[in-house]
């Protein structure tokens, strides 16, 4: 019995520490895209750029073309008013959180941030709209 407990309480704490290190990087990833939402909101697209992931600064070449981007293909992202954090998924080398933003006009998006780990922290690597459900009558 004593084993058990032994056992037991080993568990818990290995549980409690993988908790506490999951919340952990959830603040980081929440400061990325706040930070990131923050830059948009002032149309500072230099500061934006910074949040993005090697991969995706790349893709683009500067700041200009990847504000572009945003601005015509991710409108809500653009004009975004508020962050709602919502699920994080740990998939290995990646990180996904799911957010709803809200726009200045009242619209609702739902998207996933993919995330990755850089020397320098944090980084988003892609961003996917979800789309609501059909539902039939």
């Amino acid at each position: 019995m004593r084993v058990f407990a032994i056992v037991v309480a080993m568990f818990g704490m290995i549980w409690a520490t993988a908790v506490l290190a999951q919340d952990a990087e959830a603040a980081e990833i929440e400061a990325t895209i706040n930070g990131q939402m923050e830059a948009f909101r002032a149309k500072d697209v230099d500061a934006a750029f910074e949040f993005a992931s090697p991969m995706i600064q790349g893709m683009f070449g500067n700041s200009a073309r990847f504000g572009t981007m945003v601005e015509q293909g991710f409108p809500t992202v653009w004009n975004n008013e508020t962050v709602q954090y919502l699920e994080l998924s740990d998939l290995g080398p990646r990180w996904v959180q799911r957010v709803i933003l809200r726009d200045g006009i009242g619209g609702f998006q739902m998207y996933d941030y993919m995330m990755v780990r850089m020397a320098e922290g944090w980084r988003i690597d892609g961003v996917a709209e979800v789309k609501a459900p059909d539902v039939g009558a």
